[in-house]
C-alpha cells in the first residue's frame, strides 16, 4: 500500500436514532461480522463534518430526512490489529468524532452491500448491548434523545 492509499487515523461515528428511542445498527461483513453504527475514516482534506455526511449517505442513503449534528465528543482508541494494515506503519491509534442523526421515526435504508449485510432498528439500550465497539457502546449509552 502506498502512502497515498493509507487511511487517515481520524474517523467518524454516526449514531442514527429516532424520536421514539430506536437506534439503527448495521451488520458489518469484513474483516468479521459484527453490529455497528455508521463509521468511516476521513479522506485527505476532509473535515469530520463532511465525513459524517458522506458516510451517512454512503452507508444508508440518508441525507435530508433527519438532523445531523456533532455531539461535541471525540474519543481516542487503539486500532484493532485486524485493521492496522490499512494505516501507515507505526500508526496504532485513531481519533473518532461522534455525530448524531435524529429521525422522526425508523425508516427503511439502502445499505452498502460491500460493507454490510443487513440492518435493524432496536431500542437504544438493546442496540448498546449488541454493538462490538466500546466507542459505539458509549455513544449509544450516553445518547440524549
Amino acid at each position: 500500500m502506498s502512502a497515498t492509499e493509507f487511511r487517515t487515523p481520524v474517523s467518524v461515528l454516526v449514531v442514527i436514532y429516532s424520536d421514539d428511542g430506536q437506534a439503527l445498527l448495521l451488520r458489518r461483513v469484513k474483516p468479521f461480522e459484527f453490529w455497528q453504527s455508521v463509521t468511516g475514516s476521513l479522506r485527505t482534506g476532509e473535515s469530520h463534518a463532511e465525513a459524517a455526511g458522506r458516510e451517512l449517505f454512503e452507508e444508508t442513503g440518508l441525507c435530508d430526512a433527519g438532523r445531523l449534528c456533532y455531539s461535541g465528543v471525540s474519543r481516542q482508541f487503539v486500532i484493532d490489529p485486524r485493521w492496522r494494515h490499512k494505516f501507515a506503519p507505526g500508526v496504532v491509534e485513531n481519533v473518532e468524532f461522534e455525530w448524531h442523526y435524529r429521525l422522526p421515526a425508523p425508516t427503511n435504508i439502502r445499505i452498502c452491500n460491500s460493507e454490510h449485510s443487513e440492518y435493524c432498528w432496536l431500542p437504544i439500550a438493546a442496540a448498546a448491548q449488541r454493538v462490538w465497539s466500546w466507542t459505539n457502546r458509549d455513544a449509544l449509552v450516553n445518547l440524549r434523545c
